[in-house]
């Protein structure tokens, strides 16, 4: 059968000819539509690992969320945060010990109470100050006798009644009796009596050997006082203190007389003081392996108090050395890690070993390279 052309058609034919032609063309338009949206539609990946390395493809949703920064590096000391303790000046301090074994009959201060020099601390009856007492009377009077003694050898020697010896006999009791008298008389003084206990009934006054404060009271009033090694009070001048560190052993050799230091106190929050370490000492404390550095300091307001409690800033000099935040390390088990950037946008997990700490910075000592960069920010979300 012959094909007939188009024009040989009836109209009927043509047109639907030309519907089944323009279905088969729609159908093939939408199915190539529907590929390009699926295409279009399909999301990107967050995150590409190649080997090692881990890369962030553009148009990832984490390029938001990682802060990547360099790798810097710091040479500044590093701070160090001690417990320390207010202490009176050992060179303006002194124990006041009672001269004599006794009853303590009057505290005339109370502790934290201020005195002058001189000024009467406690009253003391004691059976041995007058026996000192009578030892300077009796002394005094054999004086006496044998200067009148010596008078009267010489008086007959010159009268040709008696040898020579006998004036010298009495010349040596003269020498005797004041020897002694000396000798009563400086117990006394080195009591405090000098003279005067027989005339206040064998009471011993104590009295303040410098102005200063009181920082310590072992007794009370009536109190028997039968060691005379016993300390009855302590007073210290407190016009310049000691703060005493107490430094660990693996820091002790970083601190030198003469380092500068910043001291806070609990009593006064906000407050801060600067001063330098005194003296470092030579022996750790076999208990707590800590040596005592001392900073010292005014104190003509009375600020600092013995017995306070204080926190002594030490700056211990450190090399260079890189210097990251401490939101970039990640911590897998026993080992510490950083993402360094090998590309942009392209990461390689590192092994890091840390420093100090520097408030929220760490030290590297080894694993980086100052100028290098690392994530910062959001490096969690690379961590599998």
């Amino acid at each position: 059968m012959k094909k007939k052309s188009l024009y040989q058609m009836t109209p009927a034919r043509i047109v639907f000819g030309v519907l089944t032609c323009a279905a088969l063309c729609v159908d093939s338009f939408d199915n190539t539509a529907h590929a390009a949206t699926a295409v279009a539609a399909a999301p990107a990946p967050m995150l590409v690992r190649q080997g090692n390395r881990l890369s962030v493809p553009a148009g990832s949703p984490l390029r938001e969320r990682l802060l990547v920064a360099t790798v810097g590096q710091d040479a500044l000391p590093h701070e160090v945060s001690l417990p320390a303790t207010v202490e009176a000046n050992p060179a303006g301090t002194v124990n006041i010990l009672p001269p004599l074994t006794g009853k303590l009959l009057e505290l005339r201060v109370r502790l934290g109470d201020t005195v002058k020099r001189g000024q009467v601390l406690a009253t003391i009856a004691s059976p041995d100050l007058a026996q000192a007492v009578a030892d300077a009377q009796k002394a005094r009077d054999a004086l006496d006798l044998a200067q009148r003694a010596l008078v009267r050898a010489r008086g007959v020697n010159e009268a040709g009644s008696n040898a020579a010896k006998d004036v010298e006999a009495a010349q040596s009791s003269v020498a005797q009796q004041t020897a002694e008298l000396h000798r009563s008389e400086t117990r006394l003084r080195s009591l405090g009596a000098e003279g005067s206990g027989g005339q206040a009934g064998q009471v011993l006054k104590i009295v303040a050997p410098m102005a200063g404060t009181v920082t310590a009271l072992n007794a009370a009033a009536g109190a028997n006082l039968n060691d005379a090694n016993a300390a009855l009070m302590t007073v210290s001048n407190l016009d310049s203190v000691w703060v005493t560190v107490n430094v660990p052993e693996n820091v002790v050799g970083a601190v030198t007389p003469g380092q500068n230091a910043v001291v806070t106190l609990a009593a006064y929050p906000g407050r801060s003081f600067s001063g330098k370490v005194g003296f470092v000492s030579a022996v750790l404390d076999a208990d707590t392996r800590r040596a005592r550095a001392r900073i010292v300091f005014a104190n003509p307001e009375g600020i600092f108090k013995p017995n306070m409690y204080a926190t002594a800033v030490l700056g211990v000099p450190q090399g260079a050395q890189p210097q990251v935040p401490a939101s970039a390390l990640l911590m897998n088990n026993d080992s510490v890690s950083v993402f360094v950037e090998a590309e942009p946008w392209t990461f390689v997990r590192r092994m890091v070993e840390l420093g100090r700490e520097d408030g929220d910075k760490v030290r590297i000592r080894s694993g980086l390279a100052a100028g290098e960069r690392v994530v910062v920010r959001g490096g969690v979300l690379l961590n599998d």
